[in-house]
């Protein structure tokens, strides 16, 4: 029997889903707390959020959409350019690996996904996206830092792939820029048909709230704005991300945790033995060999890690969240220990 959502992996270390580990700013709980009754029995309003988002981000508010989580505006973009503009034949290229809802979206909006592999170092294969682009291409679904690897797609390879273009949406998934890398926000005035994607729920610690947002010029986000749902963001969740914006010191301590967590990971992986990717998220990408025992091994010591192996541009490769230095030196104590058993 299938039930609805993503399995409960159990008591333990969560480190397979990127979630902020350390939990949100408490600027978040407490204006939660402070919500009254009607405040959760009427509609919610947008537009003060909108305007915050927009100052945060420094764009303009009529280019900012809010969405239930970054997935959301994923699957919106493309049914409001695919489906909703009725495209046949419509292709959307996919460099690989990839966030699952890009191959989902775009099976959902009527089109073909076109994947396109890494680089054999699992960097970003910007000639071969630019190779794929055809007169059929209506979307370009791009991520950096990329989800599991951590690569970066620089700013100006993403420039030049969205020249190539012009006829197509491309869509920059920024979930994890706060922890490293160049945000191609800047550079958006300069190309109407790029929305850039962003979520709260990593840097922010906000996952369970559920919200993301689409940043673009109008002729690219108005088609998105058409078929999105009046009330899609709960009035709890906008409270939570209002207060998030405003605890301007959560964020960098958080980031700077997850900086020297990486560089533990990496230490750590090189002691073992083990092969890594250097990553500009809050995850590191470990080849491991067989990774159901590996993962059931982490399991028993209740540290839980996501398994990438079946992706055939990660074979044998594990993720490992990187967040609080105090889970992280967790989680790299029960990796010496499954090692250290799989050597004797």
């Amino acid at each position: 029997m299938l039930i609805q959502g993503y399995p409960d992996p159990g008591e333990g270390l969560r480190l397979h889903l990127n979630e902020n580990t350390g939990g949100c700013s408490l600027r978040v709980i407490e204006a939660i707390r402070r919500l009254k009754p009607t405040d959760v029995s009427t509609y919610p309003s947008y537009p003060d959020l909108v305007v915050a988002c927009a100052r945060h981000f420094d764009v303009d508010p009529e280019w900012v959409l809010l969405t239930n989580g970054l997935d959301e505006g994923i699957l919106m973009a493309a049914i409001g350019h695919i489906s909703r503009a009725r495209i046949h034949d419509a292709e959307t290229i996919v460099p690989t690996p990839a966030f699952d809802p890009y191959p989902n979206s775009t099976a959902a909006a009527g089109a073909t996904p076109v994947r396109v592999p890494p680089n054999a170092d699992l960097s970003f294969p910007t000639e071969g996206v630019l190779k794929a682009i055809t007169p059929r291409t209506r979307m370009i679904f791009l991520n950096t830092p990329n989800n599991p690897t951590g690569q970066l797609i620089s700013t100006s390879d993403l420039a030049r792939i969205s020249e190539a273009a012009p006829r197509a949406i491309v869509l920059i998934d920024e979930a994890y820029i706060e922890f490293g890398g160049e945000s191609f926000l800047p550079q958006l005035p300069r190309h109407p048909n790029v929305l850039v994607g962003r979520t709260f729920s990593k840097a922010y610690g906000l996952a369970g709230m559920r919200v993301g947002m689409v940043i673009g010029q109008p002729p690219a986000l108005d088609s998105v704005r058409a078929v999105t749902l009046p009330f899609n963001i709960n009035a709890v969740a906008l409270t939570a991300v209002k207060a998030a914006l405003e605890d301007t010191e959560f964020l960098p301590r958080y980031a700077a945790q997850v900086h020297e967590s990486r560089e533990r990971l990496y230490a750590a992986c090189r002691r073992l033995g083990l092969q890594y990717w250097e990553s500009a998220a809050n995850y590191v990408l470990v080849r491991v060999g067989d990774t159901t025992p590996f993962i059931d091994a982490l399991a028993a010591r209740k540290i839980h890690v996501r398994d990438r192996s079946k992706d055939p541009a990660t074979p044998g490769c594990i993720r490992i969240t990187a967040g609080m230095l105090e889970h992280t030196n967790a989680a790299i104590e029960a990796l010496e220990s499954v090692v250290a058993g799989r050597q004797r």
